[in-house]
């Protein structure tokens, strides 16, 4: 029996591909490396010592789906494959509807023509749009405020409402909102392709010298400093959240919980860079820009029931995320 996992070559899906191997796991991998890259793989099996199946396919290729559940007897499936950039989705909504949707689908239809019952999405804190109170908890009201967030809730609806129409499928839905950090060997971490939109990734680009100018935006917010609060996540604590939910859904007999996985606290801008500069060492030189629009001055989750169901608690700070962020930067140059 094999676990797949879609989108195993991105920054949350590699991570979580060394968790389930070091956990024992035999994982099946797919990606079509469109925001990912070929070296991920290399850095899961050399830090795992472990090999894997791995088929370069597009979930939106239905025949190359179907290949894969039938090559491969797929107990479960571990679902990161999807476009994730918010701004982009504003720009093209229908892109974003249509690969994220229409792949989720084909992958729901692999499993349920090849008997496989159990499904573990990433998901997303978007879809509780601008939440009213913090912390959030996972009873709160559920809202899309763009079309990535609309996506994701769509999906989110569809597994409700099938797990209803059948209720021995196992549907467990994870929500994060700002992962970070790297693998602390520094061989894999986050590289987007394109131009990054998280703040990250954007601080890398500056303590590369690849930025000329890292503003915030925003320093007047009603906040302790003035900068947004955010609930940011080592990417290996996130990872270890998925390989819980998996052990979570195999002792489940049906249902579709929801799990929050954070810190249970928010980290503010200022924080992130300063803690940045402090344990590398490093000058950003960065600046306070504009507001952005629509930016919620705080965010942040209560992990408290993931806790509870999961036996799962972030363990790392963030000096990790920053130190283990900038480790993997150093050595991918």
């Amino acid at each position: 029996m094999s676990l797949l996992v879609t989108g195993g070559a991105g920054f949350i899906g590699s991570h979580t591909c060394v968790e389930l191997l070091n956990s024992g796991e035999e994982i099946v991998v797919m990606d079509n490396f469109f925001n990912s890259t070929p070296k991920a793989l290399d850095g899961i099996r050399q830090i795992t010592g472990r090999n894997f199946k791995f088929y370069e396919a597009d979930m939106l290729d239905k025949s190359a789906v179907d290949k894969i559940f039938s090559e491969n007897n797929i107990e479960q499936v571990i679902h990161f494959a999807g476009y994730k950039c918010v701004p982009e989705s504003v720009k093209k909504p229908f892109l974003y509807y249509s690969n994220n949707i229409r792949g989720t689908l084909n992958i729901l239809e692999s499993m349920e023509k090849y008997g496989c019952r159990k499904f573990v999405f990433s998901s997303s804190a978007t879809v509780y749009g601008i939440p009213d109170a913090v912390p959030v908890r996972e009873d709160f009201p559920l809202s899309a405020i763009n079309p990535y967030g609309s996506t994701k809730l769509i999906i989110e609806n569809l597994c409700r409402e099938m797990q209803r129409a059948d209720n021995t499928l196992t549907m467990i839905l994870l929500r994060y909102f700002n992962p970070v950090g790297a693998h602390s060997s520094g061989l894999i971490g986050e590289a987007p392709t394109g131009t990054p939109n998280n703040l990250m990734p954007i601080v890398i680009e500056k303590a590369l010298g690849k930025r000329d100018r890292l503003a915030v935006a925003g320093n007047d917010y009603p906040t302790p400093d003035g900068s947004c609060i955010r609930d940011y996540i080592h990417v290996t604590d996130l990872a270890k959240g998925h390989v819980a939910a998996v052990k979570k859904a195999r002792e489940l007999k049906g249902g579709c919980p929801a799990y929050n996985l954070g810190t249970g606290r928010g980290y503010s801008v200022f924080e992130i860079l300063d803690t940045f500069e402090r344990v590398n060492n490093i000058d950003l030189g960065y600046v306070v820009g504009e507001r952005r629009e629509g930016d919620a001055p705080e965010i942040y989750s209560d992990p408290s029931f993931a806790e509870k169901e999961l036996g799962w608690k972030a363990q790392l700070g963030i000096e990790d995320m920053c130190k283990d962020a900038w480790n993997f930067a150093k050595k991918s140059i």
